[in-house]
Parts: structure tokens; C-alpha cells; sequence
């Protein structure tokens, strides 16, 4: 049995100063710019039904799309209002 080494090409490079961190230790995003995208999308997606003469699936699927995205974002805001989520 061969073992790694430094040496060994096959070993991994690790960085001797560098804390080892998970995706939810790191700084998070902008979450103003996250809500006015999705209430941003949401609208934009409800003006592609205006003048359009879509059928009930295309109404149902947009709609949808938009409800779901304001759901998320009403959703979040009251789960951080309550304390339940923290940032």
C-alpha cells in the first residue's frame, strides 16, 4: 500500500493558513437586490400577458411563475420578521 505524499502528484494541494469553510460560513449576498429581482421578474413576466393573445396554459404558467416568486419573497420577509430565519 502506497500512501500520499506531498510529493505525489495524485495528492490534493491544500493550503496550510487556510481555514476550511462550508457555503453557509460565507458572507451573504445583497438580500435588497435579491427581492427587487423577483418582484422585478414577477412584474415582467405579468406584462408579457398584456396585449398577448395567450392561451389558458400560457396564462396559467406565467401567472403561476409570478405568484410563486412573490410567495417566496412575502415568505422570506416574514420568517426573518419573526426571527425564524437569520441572515
Amino acid at each position: 500500500m502506497s500512501s500520499l505524499t506531498p510529493t505525489d502528484p495524485a495528492a490534493p494541494t491544500v493550503t496550510g493558513d487556510e481555514p476550511v469553510t462550508s457555503p453557509d460560513q460565507h458572507k451573504p449576498g445583497h438580500r435588497a437586490l435579491d427581492y427587487a429581482g423577483a418582484v422585478i421578474s414577477a412584474a415582467l413576466l405579468l406584462l408579457l400577458l398584456v396585449g398577448n393573445g395567450a392561451n389558458h396554459v400560457e396564462i396559467a404558467w406565467v401567472s403561476g411563475t409570478s405568484i410563486v416568486l412573490l410567495a417566496a419573497v412575502a415568505a422570506d420577509l416574514r420568517l426573518r420578521r419573526t426571527g425564524v430565519r437569520h441572515d
